[in-house]
């Protein structure tokens, strides 16, 4: 709690020298406009009225900032509660059996652990199955369908009720979360990650790593992206590093689709770039792709400020995360001049810009770990599984996975 509180304090003093006063740190309040014609520090005061609503979203921002508890992995139960939420009146067979179509059937039998043949995407079921093998011993018997597409399955609208496990959703699909399997196997398959992203355990040291030699004042004061034309939305950026490259150097890179230039916004497509390498800038963009995109946790490891685009896709530990605290929110389809209007502010706001960003690597680093990651697949499967109405028994269909890397 002090710890918080001095944070909040300082923050008081860095986002308000003109706005705000503080009377003593117990008592702390807005302060009225400082009288016309007084001299500001660093800005004339055009410059510091332009500023005075991102300050103020920066301060309420931090006043209503409540630091979650890192014992077994609280910060994210909520979401666990409000996925399970939608099926308060108990999981049947009959719905199990309606969704095995969305994903791939799982079973835990006697602590052992089954899965269905056929996987669409064997890395992936690979990479869930390290952290279910893991605990299979810890976990009543149980069953559920889990999704392994980018896609969510069962939305509020088009589908009845069902269990459906996925990885990323919007607020318009019924589907559980559960954490990805690019935090042990698989991910986005590049030139320089040829089998995909996985193992965050190590990505986690690596970025640790390089943003330890790359601190702020060493930093280069430019946005940074690189990232394929997944979606049109990340069209503004790239051209506006196009116009502005001492403010922003993003481009676009081949992806599987990549046939011509066209593809890339008629430039030739540019080199992929090392996730360490992106710690060499102050601020990162992250931009969703077809579904909740897998760099958002690695970014915030390079002590950069994120700067995250869209609010309507997210993950399991996404919700944990409060714009203007851990990271500058960004709305989906944001223009140039949106994206360089908060560029300028956070460039001109340095002090403000470094706190953001170190919340953000605090957060991350403290409450996603692996351990996180375990214990949020282990309280998910026991809460789900008490929502069971019926004890499930072996499904002869399935195999036995006996053991995982």
């Amino acid at each position: 709690m002090w710890y918080r509180n001095f944070l909040l304090v300082g923050l008081w003093f860095c986002l308000c020298r003109s706005e705000f006063c503080i009377r003593n740190s117990d008592d702390s309040q807005d302060c009225r406009q400082q009288v016309a014609g007084e001299e500001l520090s660093k800005y004339s005061r055009e410059k510091n009225d332009e500023w005075t609503v991102l300050r103020g979203k920066v301060l309420s921002a931090f006043e209503d900032y409540k630091e979650c508890s890192a014992k077994n992995c609280s910060c994210h139960s909520g979401v666990i509660v409000n996925d399970l939420s939608n099926f308060k009146n108990g999981i049947t067979p009959q719905m199990i059996k309606a969704a095995e179509s969305k994903g791939t059937k799982y079973q835990i039998i006697n602590h052992r652990l089954y899965r269905a043949k056929a996987c669409m995407f064997p890395a992936r079921c690979a990479g869930v199955e390290h952290f279910l093998f893991k605990m299979k011993s810890k976990l009543p018997d149980t069953e559920f369908i889990l999704n392994t597409r980018d896609w969510p399955q069962i939305s509020r609208y088009h589908n009845q009720l069902q269990p459906v496990f996925s990885f990323s959703k919007t607020h318009e699909y019924y589907d559980i979360l559960y954490p990805a399997w690019s935090f042990w196997e698989g991910g986005p398959a590049i030139k320089l990650y040829p089998t995909g992203l996985g193992r965050w355990d190590r990505h986690r040291e690596s970025l640790k790593e390089a943003s330890d030699a790359w601190d702020w004042e060493k930093k280069s004061d430019v946005a940074f992206f690189r990232g394929s034309r997944t979606t049109e939305e990340r069209d503004p950026l790239i051209l506006l590093s196009r116009e502005e490259p001492s403010l922003v150097d993003a481009a676009y890179t081949k992806n599987q689709a990549w046939k011509s230039n066209a593809d890339t916004l008629n430039v030739p497509p540019a080199a992929e770039v090392a996730l360490e390498d992106h710690c060499r800038f102050k601020y990162l963009f992250n931009f969703r792709g077809v579904a909740a995109s897998f760099r958002l946790k690695h970014l915030f490891l390079c002590k950069s400020l994120v700067f995250h685009v869209g609010e309507e896709w997210f993950e399991f530990f996404y919700p944990a995360l409060k714009p203007w605290v851990h990271y500058v929110p960004v709305k989906s389809g944001a223009t140039k001049e949106e994206i360089k209007h908060l560029l300028t502010f956070v460039k001109n706001n340095d002090d403000i810009a470094r706190k953001i960003a170190e919340e953000g690597y605090t957060f991350i680093w403290n409450h996603l770990q692996m351990k996180d990651v375990t214990c949020y697949w282990r309280k998910l499967l026991r809460r789900y599984s008490k929502l069971l109405t019926y004890k499930p028994s072996l499904d002869e269909k399935l195999m036995e996975v006996k053991h995982t890397n």
